[in-house]
């Protein structure tokens, strides 16, 4: 064999070997791969953001030492969700035959997916004689009601059990009736104990319907037309306009004690005294049972005491007044002469913070608080400590640091009277 003959077939010996070599290379690193990718796709939770432990026992108002008269319970955000049945489903899943594939036909796991249905965009909120959860979600056009010891979770949904195109304002009566305004229909659906529609009204009058007050002892249903700046008053079982509070007004201009500029919400008393957030006058407006104006506080600022665009508001039972302020993502409580004596909140994800809070309602027989968010998709429970309760761990308190033992900071009574959770709870970080 000639030299050239020989320099040839030892190029193409390197040359295939180094092919080889590339293809063995290629081949073990995608096995790899496909372990990796394997494994990963194994576990449910590869994908979801790390999760974070909290000792909610310790989220209260006002810190250590000072007593607690606010303290966190539990959150609310809709539908269990199954984290490993995606992964079960997907495992399980059917082939497709090749004439499913040319057609476009999707399988049958992607058809039902069954998905639970979450909180979107919350605006009112409520409780009924069981304690209950209710709460209006705009964006998923359906009412969620929530068993806060069972965690199940029921539906009233837009083409089901009732018809909603925009739902704002929510309240609940003692028969456990359910009082729902709607923005765009103009109107207020009455739904029954059963989660069926009974009747509607006051589509003649109500221009933009916002929050709902019921006033059990005096028979009035008071709906605030957010619209028209003026609150309306109804006769809660025949549902005729009675009256109106304010001065009718589509420009929201007005400032003047008594009228109001893009009012949102409205509680009632146990004596039958009205609470209105006048809005866009960053105050809130009182009134008596006959509608006659007794008195306003708040103004504009961003420091405890003033508000920026107050929304819910509540009443507890020693009389104190709860306002939600959206701007500010907090909850401030006054006493009756408009004094701040708490506040709690700040902008976040974390329980105890609020992202564009909304709504607020007590429920006085457990002294539960419940806080809407717009754009959270959340309601967070709270446990109000009364001042009777409080007296009575200053009390205890005070006793044990006379006879120079430990002191506690939860009363027997407070801790009996609140079917709160475990002491500690797992929740996703905050959005970014």
């Amino acid at each position: 064999m000639s030299a050239r003959n020989k320099y040839l077939n030892h190029s193409w010996k390197i040359v295939v070997n180094a092919v080889l070599a590339m293809v063995t290379v290629f081949l073990l690193s995608n096995a790899g791969y496909a372990q990796k990718k394997n494994k990963a796709a194994a576990d449910p939770n590869a994908g979801l953001p790390k999760r974070v432990n909290f000792d909610i026992s310790k989220i209260v108002w006002p810190n250590p030492p000072a007593i607690a008269r606010i303290r966190f319970v539990q959150q609310f955000t809709g539908e269990k969700i199954d984290f490993n049945a995606a992964v079960n489903k997907k495992n399980n899943k059917p082939k497709q035959t090749w004439m499913d594939r040319l057609a476009g036909t999707k399988p049958v796991q992607d058809q039902d997916l069954n998905l639970p249905f979450q909180l979107i965009r919350v605006y009112g909120v409520g409780f009924d004689s069981k304690g209950n959860v209710y709460a209006a979600d705009q964006g998923a056009g359906a009412i969620f009601i929530f068993n806060p010891e069972t965690k199940a979770v029921e539906m009233i949904r837009n083409g089901h059990e009732g018809h909603f195109a925009l739902i704002v304002g929510l309240a609940i009566d003692d028969n456990d009736r359910i009082f729902v305004s709607d923005d765009k229909l103009h109107h207020v659906a009455v739904i029954s104990p059963k989660h069926q529609t009974e009747n509607t009204f006051g589509a003649e009058v109500l221009v933009r319907p916002g929050g709902i007050a019921i006033d059990s002892t005096n028979r009035l249903l008071y709906v605030v037309d957010t619209g028209n700046d003026v609150v309306d008053v109804f006769d809660a079982d025949s549902f005729k306009l009675l009256r109106k509070i304010g001065k009718p007004s589509n420009k929201h201009l007005a400032s003047e004690p008594g009228l109001f500029s893009l009012p949102t919400n409205i509680a009632v008393d146990k004596d039958g005294s009205v609470y209105v957030t006048d809005t866009l006058n960053d105050r809130v407006e009182i009134f008596d049972a006959d509608g006659n104006f007794i008195s306003t506080f708040g103004k504009n600022g961003d420091g405890p005491g003033y508000f920026v665009r107050p929304k819910g508001i509540a009443v507890d039972v020693d009389g104190h007044i709860w306002v939600v302020d959206s701007a500010q993502s907090r909850v401030q409580v006054f006493n009756n002469e408009g004094r701040l004596l708490i506040y709690f909140g700040e902008l976040g994800g974390y329980p105890g913070q609020f992202q564009e809070p909304y709504g607020i309602a007590i429920d006085n027989k457990t002294n539960r608080v419940i806080v809407s968010e717009q754009y959270q998709g959340r309601v967070q429970m709270f446990r109000y400590v009364t001042d009777a309760e409080a007296d009575k761990l200053k009390q205890e308190k005070e006793a044990a640091q006379g006879a120079g033992g430990a002191t506690t900071e939860t009363p027997k009574s407070v801790a009996a009277k609140d079917a709160s959770p475990a002491p500690t709870t797992t929740t996703p970080p905050p959005p970014k």
